[in-house]
């Protein structure tokens, strides 16, 4: 499945997140793979995402599908969210390319998931566009609370979007025992498992907070957080992420 250019009616969206350690400055791109436990083509891409995350810069995202569940193994990980976020992507982009599996990175370019140099290639081409990771997001967890600042534009032109907070499994071991990975265990990294929608940034200093217990499902261990340009419906370039562990 990993050159096979899977073609859907192209309708709205849902949102995702981002991730990335909040000590750091800031994050260089942030990568989200469209991948599924029926494609045969994943398990290389979900390796290379698991050893990306060596790289302090980057932000890997895991966003399992639901499109391959008729080949005989449902994936016990996808959101339709996913889907509908990745058709999004694709009508942004005007391509029609929807397979897996496929990365998005910063929200503007893609690539096969499980190619590094195509990798690195998309995100050189997306550090072109000044909006791109340009906001710096501040994450804090205390007193049961996970609290998001954003700070105030410095440039008029700059543009604002919409902030979203995402629960997020570090690691997720699947056995799968039907279908085209039939007998594999494959781990997952930084799965996606559910969104919230803080609000919208226009540019003035914005604060968030959101009570842990609203976002800490089973195995979910960290809170990833994106400012991305657009709308669900028409996701531009992430203009600033940041991940911050719960445990």
């Amino acid at each position: 499945m990993t050159r096979t250019r899977v073609l859907f009616s192209l309708i709205g969206t849902a949102v995702i997140f981002v991730a990335l350690p909040s000590a750091m400055a800031g994050p260089r791109a942030v990568i989200e793979l469209f991948t599924s436990q029926g494609c045969s083509s994943c398990p290389a891409a979900d390796q290379l995402l698991a050893e990306l995350q060596t790289d302090r810069s980057l932000i890997p995202l895991s966003l399992p599908i639901d499109y391959w569940d008729y080949l005989g193994w449902k994936d016990t990980l996808a959101l339709p969210g996913h889907t509908t976020r990745q058709k999004a992507y694709s009508h942004v982009r005007g391509d029609r390319e929807i397979y897996t599996p496929q990365v998005v990175v910063n929200g503007i370019a893609q690539a096969i998931g499980s190619d590094q140099a195509g990798i690195e290639n998309a995100i050189a081409q997306t550090r072109n566009y000044p909006s791109t990771l340009s906001v710096p997001l501040h994450v804090k967890i205390a007193g049961e609370r996970v609290s998001v600042a954003l700070p105030a534009r410095e440039r008029a032109e700059a543009g604002g979007g919409e902030v979203w907070l995402c629960a997020l499994s570090a690691s997720v071991a699947v056995g799968i025992t039907r279908g085209e990975n039939r007998g594999r265990t494959i781990t997952y990294t930084n799965v996606v498992r559910r969104w919230v929608k803080l609000g919208t940034w226009s540019g003035k200093s914005e604060n968030f907070t959101v009570p842990i217990d609203a976002i800490k499902l089973d195995g979910v261990d960290a809170v990833a957080v994106i400012l991305q340009s657009g709308s669900s419906e028409r996701p531009g370039a992430i203009m600033g992420a940041s991940l911050t562990s719960l445990n």
